[in-house]
């Protein structure tokens, strides 16, 4: 019965309802008691719908199981019922890569806590560490988890514990889930595994399809999940239930299909190498008795290698074996694994991990899986992706402290990462070659292979990294002796890795790049762990763990040495970085010491061990200091990045700091003679150390002497002065770290803290003491403020070191140890001498101060013994003797770390033993000193010393042979006394020693043969030959002759100086001052050697001039006395030539522009005719402009709509940041004046129109120039030769681009000047006595003559030939091409003369508006402004000027007669009224237009009359604002002033008359309704009208003065804002001055009326009243127009960027309705684009640069929202112009990569703002590029 319901509904697809109703009946039968007819009823219609057979794109199944899911009801309200119950407390929110979150150090237990965004803002963190991420590999909200988070993070709803007011979930609601779920989830599992074929390389797209069209069944369980709390309840029951797994996954006997679908499943398991358990049981037991007879130490052959590898038995082969499937959990994730981690599926799995039952299984699921997992990584294609959702998972799981002991202690985590580990390293192991290639038995991982090249391994070692943090973890680790020998063994696949051999002959032909590999798996595989596992060893309790890692490192290390086969000597030009054993060892015995109180003698190898260890290590300090002496540029770039990269803060504390640590212990427990000779040794400077002038090196060239013998001493400083592990506090170790980078450079906040070492501990996720990281930075450094520089480079907020940090802290010591470029040491002692010059403390070139230490931990005594060791000693005299000598390769350095060493000697006594003496001094016989107390060898006198020489050298030829027996005798004398030295002699010995020491310990001494025997190849240097040199100096009589020598005085030192010694100014100076300092600490520590000093003082005698006798040396002498010479006279010249270009630049940026040059006396006739001359760039002449010649200035044209921009409004528009807010743009300057052209084109004729407004307020062209001049045939050569020159420019030369050749400003064009005289030609300047109307003539007669010009203007039909007048075309030709098209057709008709016409005039008028903008929008200030300097106007109206006569005026109907005559005119298409037109552009077209030079009497007539209709228009618009009754009571006042003398000048009655005539038959006033009335509220007084005349009538004012002072160079006179409007109208000459003295101005008064007022006003007013086809509302549009505009403004911006970036980094673009990847707004207009975007493509230029024409003609200024930064797009090129929002320490944060908060910079964003409105952006910003349309 019931499969005959399901079979006849499945065979049509089913209408809703009806699956509906089934679904409803069925759930009822099921709630019964006697439920099996509707189980069984159930059964037959799943086996119907959820028919893997059938293909999975097949969605009606999915519907049918939402239907039944449902019960019945709707899906929708089943989804709302289920939650309505949900009791979750976690959020668990999972995101996937790219996500922003948020993560608090302040609220996070563990380092990896993440917070989504929601759950970030309802919480509180004010004040908190906290920063916003951008997630890499994915992760999910942890609020609520307080494991990973403490609870007072939580967000306001999770912080309820929601768990115990919801109410219990009702049985029968998820009734169905539970039934229909199992089926679905296993149709889901039989898809995935018909789907999987074994991996061939065609299969990836293949698992591809698979996935794509599982898609909505995957998406469905995501749904599910997200129903909260119950609905995670029923799923996890499901999928952890291992009996429903058993019933359904095998499927039942009679169906095929189920069974071969199980077939499948098994194949793929077995393929994995992974087999059920059963199969295996015979093999394990024969595993466990190997294991048991082979103990821990089971040999494992890796081919012909064997490695030792010491596991559990038990555990090892079964943990990478093993895997058995027992739950749908199991098989689910197994599947995710094959199909590579699909995002889905990854997604489903994280979304289930609030419920804690499912969490559980999950992780130890995940564990048993855990080989299989990092398997499949090995293989795979896309091990980037994977590893990112491999992580995803497992740091959810791991970084929960309980979860991850639980699954430590019941599935052996550990031992599997540590295997799997060890499984992975093995794939790509290769023989060692350190030391002795061909015998070696050491293996070292390939850092070229895959594995390590791609970082593959970082999922692995970043989950063990991650459960180490936990004590418990740890402690586990640490107690499991296996374990941790397991992990030694794959500590030790790192030791020697990457080894790199000095080429000597030819350049390496390819660099390997792989050495970073090198260094990231060291410090992330061996050094992380190692930092972990620190952090769990810090308290007495835990000594025995030390202890035991310690043994553990000793017994590897041995196995290390015998596998490289090390016996004493390190093979020769071999070095390698990587040493973590040495490290491992070196890092736990500082702890131990440090915190745990361990002895560290107990901790100790033998004697001969030590010597070992110390090997290494030493040999990469050698090592270092031979790369900076370039004796390793063979093998190229990477040796040093290599070098660099070791001591770089990111490596330094787990490399460079723990090998001089280690070198440090050495140091103290073995001899210290050996030590220092093993030093110099592999320094390689033995050889140098002679008393001789001359000498063989047999391995080092003479020019890498001095370098190296530098890097030796300066070792021995750093080994001997550095207490970072020797006894510092955490914080003097920060503080000092903080004080040697703040030396170096200033920082940024940011860059200080990557420059700190950080102890790399996961744990503590706080910087060690990063609480007082804060602190401490205030302690020792000031904050400088981010300061804008005029050049336009952005200074970041800045921290600078105090002064008593220079004065006290400053330790250069320090600041070589961490510098990463050797640039830094100097920049750092250049900043302490520039302190100490500006405090007055030192004036000349200050030695490195020398600083006191901390005080040694008692455990590292023995390191002083290496102060006071004869070795040393020795080594110091000589060296000593050898620079006072001037022998070749010393310098001032090598001579400042010797005396560091000896002051370091004199400050660090030994405690003397004496029986050590006494037994010392029987075999010292021969030695230099008596004993080894620094102080008591201080004034020890050596007569004579023995040396081998070349016999070239001038030692030899001194000494005659002894002539009398007398002299014989006392020869012999000399020669048993003479010294004899050699350091390779004494470390043989001493080996020799220590090793029978420790062999049979027998006291007697094996002395080798000195090392003279050096076998010299034949015929290449001269013989050595033994002399004898007498010396008779002690170190100290060495010490007062060098500070003779340098103080250059004879004695420089009188006997009783160390009397008058004041120790205070001892600490800084330079070497004198250090040679003093020395003498008195000596001098106080001994009486001796203060009897010694005076003495020596006392009988100071000139210094023996250093041998004349040698024409080698004095050659040498004089080659460095040379250079010296040289080297000054260099920085001379220099010095000379950088203050000549400073001046020069002073003056160029002076250049006046020559018109504005004042004559020097206008009386003097000849000045008056004299021609400006131009000086060219390029040539250097200097002369006159002329037609066939002509010069030009360089400028940049540029399309502007900064115009355009401009509002009615001060203040600036907001940015809106939310749906409510919006910008209209419909009361921009741009869009009035495009509305008032469309209406008056509707009504009137078009030529009429064009000339009656201006356009370019959008797309205009902006001219301005540097003031350079040049030939015009100059420069087309000069862009003929930037044409051919490849070098890759900012610019494009095709353009016509270039830069000044003066000043390299970025220039487009030149603009030709014209010939002729100088402005100042007095005639055109007379004051004229002519009357109004005689002049009002003339310019009408003037305006006729058009045709009558100079003869190179004139233009005839023949072709013109003058090179002036076609440069001039070309001008004008480059200024069209500047804008857009659009930008110049207004005409009806394109093309039409008119329309060039108004744009020509239009250029004009753009550039007079932009100097008014610039000049602050008035001319109070008056005076040639800084833009004046570099104006063109003059020239480029002349250029405009030559090209509009082209269009003559048609003299019917010019408006000059309309403006001074009456006349009666009436025409087809009427023109514009005059009130309706643009007076300023009236007055440029008439200047434009008559003969030029006009004289300045018809210029002062022109803006009359115009000033005239001027207020004409401005009465018409005020009288439109009244109310009727307000219009009633002026018309009444205003008649009666008609009748007055003066009424012609009186406002009032002019407006009375307005009023009347404009009211006539057709009044304007009609469409004047209620609400202008409702506006105007205030009362009209006679004052406020008087106000918004002036206002009305200043635009044009200003325009008049401004384009005045360009054309006949008048002065602008500054005024006080008040009084602008007087003193603009006495410079135009509207006032006579006389006039001027009266304080109340009167703007009528200026009028001055050619005929009749009050006819020539009803003129103009009929013109409009006249108007039959127009409305009144239009005519009054037209009339009331506001000529004032504010300054044009930038948005205004929120304070907070957060607020900018959370409402804009997820809202859809407009146009392509997608969330754009790189959102922009552009910061003119708010328009929200995207940039980059395909999707917003039109015919092929993306949408910032779309944007970027259509809102700023070609300049667009964009906001990029997940950068923080800005980039100005101008024409076809861009730059990043940097940020206008800065953290809390100043500083930017590109790419919000810190995710600090971030607050906007008010002095930035004006400049910005500044540079937009001045068009300075391409001047001042250096770095462009081109976009090709594709931002």
């Amino acid at each position: 019965p019931a499969s005959s319901i399901a079979a006849p509904m499945l065979r049509t697809p089913q209408p809703q309802p009806r699956s509906k109703t089934t679904a409803a009946h069925l759930k009822a039968d099921l709630n019964r008691t006697d439920n099996s007819t509707g189980l069984r009823q159930l059964q037959e219609l799943l086996d119907a719908v959820l028919n893997p057979e059938k293909p999975a794109a097949d969605t009606e199944a999915l519907d049918w199981c939402k239907c039944l899911i449902a019960g019945g009801e709707g899906f929708e309200e089943f989804c709302k019922t289920v939650r309505s119950y949900d009791n979750a407390t976690l959020c668990g929110l999972v995101w996937t890569a790219n996500f922003v979150a948020y993560r608090c150090r302040t609220c996070g237990i563990s380092p990896c806590m993440s917070l989504c965004a929601e759950c970030f803002n309802n919480g509180d963190h004010t004040g908190h560490d906290f920063n916003m991420f951008r997630s890499q590999a994915g992760g999910a909200c942890d609020c609520g988890d307080s494991n990973v988070m403490r609870e007072s993070g939580f967000c306001r709803r999770h912080r309820l514990r929601t768990g115990e007011n919801v109410p219990s979930i009702p049985r029968d609601l998820l009734l169905m889930s539970e039934m229909v779920l199992p089926r679905f989830i296993l149709c889901i599992i039989q898809y995935l595994r018909d789907g999987y074929i074994e991996s061939d390389i065609s299969t990836e797209r293949d698992l591809q399809k698979v996935l794509q069209q599982l898609e909505p069944q995957i998406s469905f369980l995501e749904e599910l999940t997200k129903m909260g709390g119950a609905m995670r309840t029923v799923l996890t029951k499901i999928l952890t239930n291992q009996q429903t797994f058993k019933d359904l996954s095998m499927g039942q006997e009679e169906n095929l299909y189920a069974q071969k679908n199980y077939d499948k499943y098994l194949s793929a398991l077995k393929n994995s190498g992974l087999v059920p358990v059963e199969e295996k049981a015979q093999g394990a037991t024969a595993d466990v008795t190997v294991g048991a007879e082979g103990g821990a130490g089971a040999m494992v052959l890796l081919g012909n290698i064997t490695i030792y590898q010491l596991y559990n038995p038990n555990s090892y082969p079964s943990i990478i074996e093993s895997l058995k499937h027992k739950c749908f959990l199991e098989e689910l994730l197994f599947w995710t694994i094959k199909y590579e981690f699909p995002q889905k599926m990854v997604t489903f799995l994280l979304n289930m991990l609030p419920d804690q039952d499912y969490k559980i299984t999950f992780t130890k699921t995940f564990v048993q899986h855990y080989a299989f997992i990092m398997k499949t990584l090995m293989k795979s294609h896309e091990s980037d992706t994977m590893s990112n959702r491999i992580v995803h998972i497992s740091v959810q799981l791991f970084s929960n402290e309980e979860l991850a002991r639980h699954v430590t202690e019941e599935c052996q985590l550990l031992d599997i990462m540590v295997t799997v580990l060890l499984y992975m390293m093995e794939s790509c192991l290769i023989k060692s070659e350190l030391q002795d290639e061909e015998n070696s038995r050491h293996v070292v991982v390939n850092c070229s292979e895959a594995l390590l090249k791609n970082n593959t391994y970082w999922p692995l070692v970043s989950d063990f990294i991650n459960i180490l943090s936990h004590q418990s973890v740890a402690k586990k680790f640490l107690e499991d002796h296996s374990l941790l020998m397991l992990w030694m063994s794959f500590v030790s696949f790192f030791q020697g890795m990457n080894l790199n051999k000095r080429e000597l002959n030819e350049h390496v032909e390819f660099e390997s790049q792989t050495y970073y590999a090198a260094f990231a798996a060291e410090l992330e595989a061996c050094a992380q762990p190692m930092w972990g596992l620190l952090t769990h060893c810090k308290v007495k309790e835990t000594q025995e763990y030390t202890k035991t890692v310690v043994r553990y490192c000793l017994e590897t290390l041995q196995i290390w040495f015998d596998a490289i086969g090390f016996i004493d000597e390190p093979a020769p030009n071999q070095v390698t970085f990587h040493l973590p054993l040495h490290r491992y060892y070196a890092m736990f015995l500082s702890k131990a010491i440090k915190c745990q109180g361990l002895d560290l003698d107990s901790l100790l190898p033998d004697q001969e061990m030590l010597m070992k260890i110390m090997v290494h290590p030493l040999q990469i300090q050698a090592c270092l200091s031979e790369i900076h002496s370039n004796m390793w540029v063979r093998n190229g770039l990477q040796i040093k990045g290599q070098a660099m990269t070791y001591v770089q803060s990111h490596f330094c504390n787990s490399m460079i700091d723990p090998d001089i640590y280690l070198l440090q212990v050495c140091a103290s427990r073995l001899d210290p003679d050996y030590f220092i000779s093993s030093v110099f040794e592999r320094f390689k400077v033995v050889d140098l150390l002679t008393m001789a002038s001359q000498h063989q090196n047999a391995v080092l060239d003479s020019e890498q002497e001095r370098p190296m013998l530098e890097g030796a001493l300066t070792f021995l400083v750093i080994l001997t002065s550095l207490r970072i592990h020797l006894g510092m506090t955490d914080d003097e170790i920060l503080r000092a770290e903080m004080v040697s980078q703040l030396c170096m450079n200033d920082r940024t906040h940011s860059t200080l803290l990557d420059l700190i070492p950080e102890n790399p501990n996961p744990k503590s996720g706080i910087i060690p003491g990063s609480c007082s990281f804060e602190e401490m930075l205030s302690a020792v450094a000031d904050f400088k403020a981010p300061v804008f520089e005029p050049g336009g480079s952005m200074q970041q907020g800045m921290y600078t070191p105090k002064a008593e940090v220079w004065e006290k802290e400053f330790d250069p010591i320090m600041v070589v140890l961490r510098t990463v470029y050797r640039r830094d040491v100097q920049s750092a002692m250049d900043r302490y001498s520039a302190f100490l010059k500006q405090s007055g403390i030192h004036t000349g070139n200050p030695w490195p101060p020398y600083k006191e230490r901390t005080v040694l931990h008692p455990c590292y005594k023995g390191l002083i013994k290496l102060l006071h060791c004869k070795t040393l000693h020795i080594v110091i005299f000589t060296l000593l003797y050898k620079i006072w000598m001037d022998h070749q390769n010393m310098s001032e350095h090598v001579l400042c770390m010797v005396l560091y060493l000896i002051e370091l000697g004199l400050d660090n006594q030994v405690q003397d033993n004496k029986a050590d003496e006494v037994r010392l001094r029987e075999h010292c016989h021969d030695s230099w000193f008596p004993g080894t107390n620094l102080l008591s060898n201080l004034h020890h006198v050596i007569n004579f010393v023995r040396v081998r020489v070349p016999e070239t050298a001038p030692e030899v030829k001194r000494e005659a042979p002894p002539s009398t027996s007398n002299e014989a005798s006392s020869y012999g004398q000399n020669l048993r006394e003479a010294q004899v030295f050699s350091l390779v002699a004494e470390r043989r010995r001493k080996f020799q020693e220590i090793i029978n020491r420790s062999n049979t310990e027998a006291a007697q001494v094996v002395r080798p043969k000195s090392s003279s025997t050096r076998w010299v190849p034949p015929g290449t240097q001269p013989q050595l030959v033994t002399e004898i040199l007498e010396i008779r100096e002690s170190m100290l009589s060495l010490l007062i002759k060098l500070h003779q020598k340098l103080s250059s005085k004879q004695n420089s030192l009188s006997a009783s100086w160390l009397e008058d010694m004041d120790m205070s100014r001892h600490t800084h100076g330079d070497g004198i001052t250090a040679i003093e300092r020395i003498l008195t600490k000596a001098a106080t520590r001994s009486c001796q050697i203060k009897r010694s000093i005076q003495d020596i003082c006392g009988k100071v005698c000139p210094p023996v001039p250093p041998k004349k006798n040698n024409p080698t040396d004095k050659k040498a002498m004089d080659k460095e006395e040379r250079r010296q010479r040289a080297r000054e006279r260099q920085q001379k010249l220099l010095a000379e030539f950088a203050s000549r270009q400073k001046s020069f630049m002073e003056t160029a940026m002076d250049v006046e522009s020559p018109e504005t040059e004042a004559a020097m006396d206008l009386g003097a006739s000849e000045v008056m005719e004299s021609e400006v001359l131009y000086d060219c760039v390029i040539c250097g002449q200097s002369g006159p402009s002329t037609e066939d010649r002509p010069t030009g200035l360089v400028v940049l044209l540029q399309a502007s709509s900064v115009l355009g921009h401009r509002c009615q409004n001060q203040e600036a528009k907001k940015l809106p940041t939310s749906d409510e807010e919006h910008i209209y743009p419909v009361d921009t300057c741009g869009v009035a004046h495009d509305v008032r052209l469309t209406l008056m084109q509707r009504f009137f004729k078009d030529s009429s129109c064009l000339q009656s407004v201006s356009i370019g307020w959008d797309g205009g062209v902006y001219v301005q120039t540097c003031g350079h001049t040049l030939h015009i045939d100059c420069h087309k050569s000069y862009m003929e030769s930037l044409r051919n020159d490849q070098v890759l420019q900012g610019f494009s030369v095709d353009k016509g681009e270039f830069t000044c050749p003066l000043c390299r400003q970025f220039a487009n064009s030149v603009l030709p000047c014209r010939p002729g005289r100088s402005t100042e030609a007095g005639a055109w300047h007379m004051p004229t006595n002519k009357k109004l109307c005689v002049l009002v003539k003339e310019v009408e007669d003037l305006q006729e003559k058009l045709g009558l010009f100079p003869v190179s203007f004139q233009r005839s039909q023949e072709f013109i030939t003058s090179n002036l007048s076609k440069e001039m075309e070309l001008v004008i030709k480059d200024i069209k091409n500047t804008t857009q098209k659009k930008y110049m057709d207004y005409g009806k008709n394109p093309g039409s003369p008119d329309n060039d016409f108004l744009f020509m005039y239009s250029v004009a008028r753009t550039n007079l508006e932009l100097e008014l903008v610039h000049r602050g929008g008035n001319l109070c200030s008056g005076g040639a402004s800084a833009a004046a300097k570099r104006s063109c106007l003059n020239q480029l109206f002349h250029v405009l000027a030559m090209h509009m006569r082209l269009y003559s005026i048609d003299s019917a109907y010019n408006p000059w007669t309309k403006l001074t005559q009456i006349t009666q005119s009436k025409e087809a298409e009427p023109e514009v009224p005059m009130l309706f037109r643009d007076v300023p552009s009236l007055l440029i077209i008439f200047v434009l237009t008559m003969p030029q030079p006009l004289r300045k009497e018809h210029f002062s007539c022109v803006v009359k009359m115009l000033y005239n209709l001027q207020f004409t228009q401005a009465l018409a618009a005020l009288s439109a604002k009244f109310s009727p009754e307000e219009r009633q009571a002026w018309s009444t006042s205003g008649a009666l002033k008609k009748s007055a003398t003066n009424a012609e000048k009186s406002f009032e009655a002019l407006l009375c008359h307005v009023m009347s005539e404009l009211s006539q038959d057709r009044s304007v006033y009609k469409g004047n309704t209620e609400e202008t009335s409702m506006l105007s509220s205030s009362v009209w007084s006679p004052q406020s009208i008087e106000f918004s005349l002036q206002q009305f009538c200043l635009p044009f004012l200003r325009l008049s003065c401004l384009l005045q002072h360009h054309l006949y160079g008048d002065n602008l006179t500054g005024c006080l804002e008040e009084e602008e409007f007087s003193s603009l109208a006495v410079c135009l000459g509207l006032l006579p001055s006389a006039l001027q003295l009266s304080n109340t101005v009167h703007s009528a008064s200026y009028l001055e009326w050619p005929v009749s007022a009050f006819d020539l006003v009803t003129q103009w007013c009929a013109e409009v009243t006249g108007l039959s086809h127009m409305q009144a509302e239009q005519s009054l549009t037209l009339l009331v127009q506001d000529p004032l505009w504010a300054a044009p403004r930038l948005l205004q911006l929120p304070d907070n960027y957060n607020i900018i970036f959370q409402y804009y980094h997820r809202k859809a673009c407009t146009a392509c309705k997608k969330v754009p990847k790189d959102p922009a707004l552009c910061l003119v207009c708010g328009a929200f684009v995207c940039l980059k975007g395909a999707c917003c493509k039109q015919q092929g230029i993306c949408e910032c640069v779309l944007h970027s024409q259509h809102c700023g003609a070609a300049t667009g200024i964009f906001l990029l929202i997940n950068a923080s930064v800005i980039i100005i797009i101008r024409g076809h090129r861009f730059c990043l112009w940097g940020s206008v929002y800065l953290d809390a320490h100043g500083e930017e944060d590109r790419d919000l990569r810190r995710g600090k908060p971030l607050f906007l910079c008010e002095e930035r964003y004006r400049v910005l703002e500044q540079q937009w409105v001045s068009h300075t952006f391409d001047h001042i910003n250096k770095r462009w590029g081109p976009h090709y349309n594709g931002l």
